[in-house]
């Protein structure tokens, strides 16, 4: 769906161990020193659904096929990416590309594993990685605004996207986040964010990458990221990213027995799928038959038909109906059949928002 995740931090904090342990593939190479991803890592993530595995015992079909999300593993930022310093320019493209920013950062000591900077301060280091995203920002400010004043001669609405612009690179330069600007939600702001692509404009996750002690309780370099997180409305997700390596390649069940051991009830890396598939908006509604029990991404809030659309085009060009029935009564009686004696079966037509979990079928002719 052209959308996709980008795994952020400095070097040497976890970011491709952690990109191994999501995609359950060694495409991404770890080693032990800075840059050692020279070009960003693109994999398709399974999104972790429990309903799926619900409707299969109910269905029996042959195979299940999950939502997917895209992660992009972008190389290690220094101080200076923003004027081209390290991989920096390259990078920063790269980074505009996504749309969720998933900011992995470094929250434990091992003196076997170096540290582009002096000691481990999780706040130090999001301060630099957010520094080069908030110069970039201006930078790219400042060019679009050269071309809105040439414009807002003859153009009543470039003058309005103009003068939010210099307030915003304002902003910006105090050290804010783009997020946080008090007018995020004007159309001069959204205007503006469509045509540069504001890297600290984006939904940010942080990643705090733990060692197996920070797991059970929150050191003090996980607290002083947690404070940050809520200081500017972001998610905060901690995980061990030495641990999910090491999940990989494990059943379900031994992968909860191991996790379990630990003291953690859900992966981390699960819960960064999850609330990363959530940040981008998108959501799942499903099929279920003998052949498969599948799982379709859409956008939050679309209709049936552009629904129906992501299954084939056909469906949405000669869409008649949809056949709904929602999860729990899907569940709860224990399949179609029943559902629809029920009475719980629902016809929508070509206005209808899908929910999250609707079971679907369409009628369709072309």
């Amino acid at each position: 769906m052209g959308l996709g995740i980008g795994l952020v931090g400095l070097p040497n904090v976890g970011k491709s161990t952690t990109f191994n342990a999501l995609t359950k593939a060694q495409n991404a190479e770890a080693a032990n020193y800075p840059f050692c991803t020279i070009e960003p890592n693109k994999a398709v993530v399974p999104v972790p659904d429990i309903r799926l595995q619900e409707l299969a015992k109910i269905v029996n079909p042959e195979r299940i096929q999950h939502s997917t999300v895209d992660f992009v593993d972008i190389a290690g930022l220094v101080k200076g990416a923003s004027k081209g310093e390290g991989l920096g320019n390259k990078f920063l493209s790269n980074i505009r590309e996504t749309e969720v920013i998933l900011h992995i950062v470094r929250c434990f000591e091992d003196d076997n594993i170096v540290h582009t900077e002096a000691g481990i301060d999780p706040l130090r280091d999001v301060a630099i990685i957010e520094g080069e995203l908030i110069l970039a920002d201006i930078e790219v400010l400042q060019n679009r605004m050269d071309r809105l004043k040439k414009q807002a001669k003859n153009d009543k609405n470039a003058v309005g996207v103009l003068a939010t612009a210099e307030e915003l690179s304002e902003f910006l330069a105090d050290g804010n986040l783009a997020r946080n600007f008090p007018k995020a939600d004007t159309e001069e702001y959204k205007q503006l964010n469509h045509d540069v692509r504001l890297l600290t404009g984006k939904e940010i996750m942080y990643g705090a990458n733990v060692d197996e002690d920070g797991l059970l309780e929150d050191s003090g370099f996980v607290l002083k990221l947690k404070e940050h997180a809520a200081k500017n409305n972001c998610e905060l997700i901690k995980l061990c990213a030495k641990v999910e390596e090491e999940l990989v390649g494990l059943e379900d069940e031994e992968a909860a027995e191991f996790l379990s051991s630990l003291g953690v009830e859900e992966s981390g890396l699960e819960q960064i799928i999850q609330k990363g598939f959530d940040k981008l908006g998108l959501m799942s509604y499903f099929t279920a038959g003998v052949k498969e029990v599948r799982a379709w991404t859409i956008r939050k809030n679309t209709t049936a038909p552009k629904a129906a659309a992501v299954i084939h085009n056909d469906f949405e060009k000669g869409f008649i109906r949809a056949e709904v029935i929602a999860y729990a009564d899907f569940v709860a009686y224990g399949g179609e059949n029943k559902a629809k004696e029920a009475g719980k079966m629902r016809l929508e037509g070509k206005e209808y928002i899908v929910q999250d979990g609707d079971i679907m079928h369409f009628r369709f002719n072309v």
